[in-house]
């Protein structure tokens, strides 16, 4: 019967074709044969409708995307003759004019069966064309699909995707900023909108809520699991999806994608490809050269590229004067390098950071470009940019045609145009970061798609997804700034931006170039790739609108007419079936399958680590002493171990004491110096393995007399900065008190260091004349301080000690050339010192060299008595147990990290959460009454939805004017948004005197909230900043882009960022009640207000176009 039926599908097929087809096929082939060569980074060629077609595509290209789109039509016309079993592997990969891969062929088979599908595959490796074929059956069948992503460029890039497949009327879209076509078979949204709609959907029959009719939800970059901030979000779309939905889970490649797997509802099949369609070839780029980062087996670091080899090469030297000599070496005297020191190895780094146009050369010889360069900053973005604009990478027709784009892109957005960078555009090279306006970004990666710009320097969020595949992807750092500091890359992060590189259909290979930087070198950046893939872990954490969503119940309206009888809408969740929910995390799946054994391999640890430490006390060693030698023997040796012990204890007071009085000889001298001019100094410190290190540095002052604010508020408010005021009492035979205090230097490694006076090795007499270099000019001290007070304050323990720390923070690009002026050490002579220390602290230099002398006298006398080789061999067993004991401290540590990892926090935090929504009576959790204030909470999506429920109830509100509401909702979700302190300009306007007094009055509020979230431990932020409020209140009132932007402190892109968040919160054409209009029981006036404000804000260059 199905080969009959098959039969007549064919018959069908042939009958249906016109005349011509033959002619137009064999046209269409040879379009193939030209257009296969250029495939999107999801495998999916732009003839099967890749991204790249909306930008510059042929009327050959039209033709190709009409065959394509009438082989989906094909397919859903046989499914309504044959029926939904005609629908299989084959006739989905039918649609595309190349084979598929054997992993998309897995899943969508697996699909086909009806199971939920997790793919983990390399970026760049075809995972979208999975979804685009559960798309055609879901279609096919009549039934709906829900394809999400993490971010609104990449929902607006699939909706122009798919509706180039699958036609405007049957594709939707769903975001903050857009509501298009929301009841199509197909709908694209960000994760959140679903998330959304989910809590829409608790509590309801299925075919009330929103999610009727869908049978498929696509999941893309579900990596994004592990996002601290937004990581949740994916978690509880797998909880609250309805049993009967297939999930499509795509993700980048993990190190547990089973645990995922796992934890979705029903059957769920794996699918997981290591392969990349595109190889991949890693270089690693120095000042003078484009070399292999690995071996020739792929395992390793290319031997060339070690710091003693590049100090070589840096010198002109070689490390052997002819080849035979070095085969004449030994193995072991080929190993036998001198270890390098800190401050040598910074030096080597330094000497070998090439320039950006040193890199891009080697790039554009090797013809290596388009490339997409990562640099993590919007400033060194921007800089690059300058810095190239005399480069020439576009021939004149080229040229030309981006003149054009550009000229039609001004006459289309006259305000979008980033005026800075157009130079740069037309010789090829591009910036692409959240600074730049949304039309600005879509505009450069349409240029780039056309080949018209040749490198775009781009931070790390275009790495999540955006389709700008590229021959070259440009590593620059291995390391990027944090709210926390300077963190590395880990290897899940590299791969992803590794990821970029490799057109498939186009190169036969793709490149990852690694850059030298005075921070990390080759070894790092193999350290890195080697070390592993990191697993997916939960950040599951309550809110809010999720307690409120689960528990809610009956509501309370003002048009009920008996608050006993209220109208029940859907049935609340009591507390334990709540907790049911939160235990379906991942993290909590993960945790029943390895928290137990993790735990119990922590226990056995920690019992072998207890029981191997009863071995090695004084009293064990003294039991085998005593069973092991003679009793003459043992006494002796007893008797001069007790005195070593006690000696020991003398050295450590006398060490102590030396080190007082020497903070007190150094006080006056640094004193003196903190009012002339600025000496260079040497400070000193071991590290962990006992390498001495020796920093060059230029000297500032002491804090408490500096001028900057940042500085002393970071000293003297933070607690790690706190000295041990115990040690510091006023010394019996001095008299004087000897308390240390902090300084700051800049480090000839461009890194500023902050210190007491036990980390100074010596001072010196030369420095930096603190004298202007032009009459008017600054003081060189006045101008190192107000660069030091530009920085983020992000110190980082570099050692320690009872007399206070030594702490360490990148410098900046200003103070870059600072550094390299500090002399080399070996440069600075010792008739240069000027450190000169008092008498009484020369003697307590020699007690203490007496004392240690004394110790060592006595270890010998212990070493010559007549039990001593038995003593020792109990002394060797001790420190072997020690570095056995050592070993299972750093396993232990590890396991406790794991464990914390996915240790579930979740239900705690809820029930916190719920205490504080039972104190303000927005929920009675008992009856689960919700009331209006509640009810307006769990409308609202934000990231404190009850602190913006109590703005917005507030009737105070009502007499504001729609720009100034505006100003209000601006102050509350301006998180995140900085002014940006190296634009040459600082100017922000200001807000009306009635927003300033609104929002002064809203403080108190956040203050009662804030103080009774910390009464039960809940710690969710309370946005308020009038920082902002005057731009919000400004655009609002309709100034002008270019009136708004004219020496504004502000990105554009934060500025348009800004406004959308506001614009959400007015007013969004949304199907979900999350923005004023459209929450419950909020004052018509207010609604109305909002309405006008957000119809005014609404407008270019910020009203983003979609499709």
């Amino acid at each position: 019967m199905k080969a009959k039926r098959n039969l007549m599908r064919k018959t069908t097929r042939m009958m249906s074709r016109p005349k011509s087809t033959a002619l137009f096929q064999v046209k269409s082939v040879k379009t193939v044969k030209v257009r296969r060569r250029r495939k999107d980074d999801d495998g999916i060629s732009e003839d099967s409708g890749g991204i790249g077609e909306r930008f510059g595509v042929s009327g050959n290209d039209s033709r190709f995307e009409e065959l394509k789109w009438q082989r989906v039509e094909r397919i859903r016309n046989e499914v309504r003759e044959f029926g939904e079993e005609i629908i299989d592997v084959e006739e989905l990969a039918s649609i595309y004019n190349f084979r598929i891969d054997k992993f998309q062929r897995l899943a969508i088979q697996a699909f086909l069966r009806g199971s939920s599908v997790v793919v983990s595959a390399p970026t760049s490796s075809g995972k979208t064309l999975i979804a685009e074929a559960a798309a055609v059956a879901t279609v096919a069948r009549g039934r709906r699909l829900f394809y999400t992503t993490p971010l609104k460029a990449l929902s607006n890039q699939k909706f122009r995707d798919f509706r180039e497949t699958f036609g405007d009327s049957n594709v939707g879209l769903l975001t903050g900023d857009s509501a298009v076509n929301k009841d199509a078979q197909i709908l694209i949204m960000t994760t959140e909108i679903l998330r959304n709609m989910l809590y829409q959907s608790v509590g309801m029959a299925s075919s009330e809520s929103a999610l009727a009719h869908v049978d498929v939800i696509v999941l893309d970059e579900v990596h994004y699991l592990s996002d601290i901030s937004r990581g949740t979000v994916w978690e509880e779309i797998v909880i609250y999806c309805p049993k009967e939905v297939q999930l499509i889970c795509l993700s980048a490649t993990v190190a547990n994608p089973d645990e995922l797997a796992g934890q979705i509802h029903g059957k769920t099949e794996l699918v997981t490809s290591s392969k990349r369609p595109v190889p991949l070839t890693w270089h690693f780029s120095t000042k003078t050269a484009l070399l292999p980062l690995l071996d020739e087996k792929g395992t390793g670091m290319n031997r060339k590229l070690s710091l003693n080899q590049l100090q070589h090469d840096s010198s002109g030297t070689s490390p052997y004067k002819d080849e035979g000599s070095r085969r004449r070496k030994s193995r072991k005297h080929q190993l036998d390098v001198p270890t390098l020191s800190r401050n040598d190895m910074n030096s080597i780094r330094r000497s070998q950071v090439p320039q950006v146009i040193d890199t891009l050369w080697h790039l554009k010889g090797r013809d290596m470009l388009p490339a997409v360069w990562f640099i993590f900053s919007r400033k060194g973005c921007d800089a690059a940019v300058k810095y190239l604009e005399e480069c020439h990478l576009l021939d004149e027709c080229e040229i030309t045609e981006v003149e054009l784009a550009l000229k039609r892109f001004r006459i289309q957005y006259p305000d979008a145009v980033r005026e800075s960078s157009a130079k740069g555009l037309l010789r090829g090279v591009a910036a692409h970061h959240a600074g730049c306006l949304p039309l600005w970004k879509s505009f450069i990666e349409e240029l780039f798609q056309r080949g018209l710009v040749k490198v775009v320097f781009a931070t790390e969020t275009l790495a999540a997804g955006i389709n700008m595949p590229a021959r070259t992807a440009v590593i620059s750092s291995l390391s990027k700034r944090t709210e926390t500091g300077r963190t590395l890359l880990n290897s899940n992060e590299l791969l992803q931006m590794a990821g970029r590189a490799g057109r498939r259909g186009i190169d036969e290979r793709g490149h990852v170039v690694l850059v030298q930087t005075p921070y990390e070198g080759a070894e790092e950046c193999c350290n890195v790739l080697f070390s592993g893939l990191e697993p997916l872990v939960s950040q599951f954490t309550a809110s809010y609108g999720m307690v409120l969503n689960l528990l809610a119940g009956a509501k309370v309206t003002s048009s009920s007419s008996a608050s006993d009888d209220s109208n029940i809408s859907r049935s609340g969740r009591t507390l334990e079936e709540a907790r049911k929910l939160v235990e379906q995390s991942f993290g909590n799946y993960v945790g029943s399958n390895v928290m137990l054994a993790a735990k119990e391999e922590l226990a056995r640890i920690q019992n072998e680590i207890q029981i191997l430490a009863s071995e090695i006390t004084d009293e064990a060693i003294d039991k085998k002493s005593r069973k092991l030698l003679s009793q003459s023997a043992y006494k002796e040796i007893a008797d001069l171990q007790e005195e070593l012990r006690a000696e020991k204890r003398v050295r450590t007071e006398l060490r102590r004491r030396m080190e007082l009085e020497r903070i007190f000889s150094l006080r006056p001298l640094l004193e003196e110096l903190g009012n002339g001019h600025l000496p260079f100094m040497c400070l000193q410190h071991t590290d962990s393995d006992g390498v001495q290190h020796h920093i060059p540095a230029v000297y500032l002052g002491k804090v408490d007399s500096l001028n900057s604010s940042k500085v002393k508020n970071t000293v003297h408010g933070s607690d790690s900065f706190a000295l041990n005021n115990d040690i510091f009492s006023s010394d019996t035979k001095s008299g004087h008190a000897v308390e240390p205090s902090y300084h700051v230097a800049l480090g000839s490694d461009n890194s500023w260091y902050l210190f007491t006076e036990k980390w100074i090795k010596t001072v010196y007499k030369t420095g930096f004349p603190n004298v202007a270099l032009a009459p008017g000019d600054a003081m060189p001290r006045e101008i190192m301080t107000i660069l030091l007070d530009k920085e983020d304050m992000q110190w980082q323990k570099v050692a320690e000690s009872e007399l206070g720390g030594l702490w360490s923070m990148e410098g900046s690009l200003e103070t870059w050339s600072w550094s390299l002026n500090v002399p080399v050490l070996s440069s600075l002579s010792k008739d240069d010192e000027v450190l000169e220390f008092s008498e009484t602290y020369q003697n307590a230099v020699e007690c203490y060299k007496d004392q240690r002398n004394k110790v060592s006298r006595l270890k010998k006398k212990i070493a010559r008595t007549e039990g001593f080789r038995e003593y020792k061999k109990i002394i060797d067993v001790a420190k072997f147990t020690e570095e056995k004991i050592r070993r299972l401290k750093t396993r232990s540590r590890r396991l406790i990290t794991r464990i914390e990892q996915i240790e579930p926090s979740g239900w705690k935090e809820f029930l916190q959460i719920s205490n504080v929504i039972r104190e303000v009576r927005a929920l009675d959790i008992n009856s689960h009454v919700i009331f209006p204030l509640g009810e307006t909470a769990a409308a609202i999506r934000g990231e404190n939805e009850l602190w913006l429920a109590m703005v917005l109830r507030n009737k105070i509100l009502l007499d504001l004017k729609p720009a100034q509401l505006a100003a209000v909702c601006g102050s509350l979700v301006s998180e995140g948004i900085k002014v940006r302190p190296w634009k040459n300009n600082s100017y922000i306007y200001e807000a009306s005197t009635t927003v300033m007094n609104m929002i002064a009055f809203l403080e108190e509020q956040r203050s009662s909230l804030l103080q009774l979230q910390e009464k039960h431990g809940v710690k969710i932020p309370c946005c308020l900043d009038s920082q902002f409020s005057g731009m919000v209140e400004a655009w609002a009132s309709g100034l002008t882009w270019r009136e708004i932007m004219m020496d504004c402190a502000m990105d554009e892109g934060d500025l348009a960022r800004l406004l959308r968040r506001t614009i959400d919160l007015l007013a969004v054409p949304h199907v979900l009640p999350s923005s004023v209009p459209k929450l419950p029981d909020i004052d018509p006036l207010l609604q109305s207000n909002a309405v006008k404000a957000s119809s005014v804000m609404d407008r270019p260059p910020i009203s983003e176009l979609v499709g």
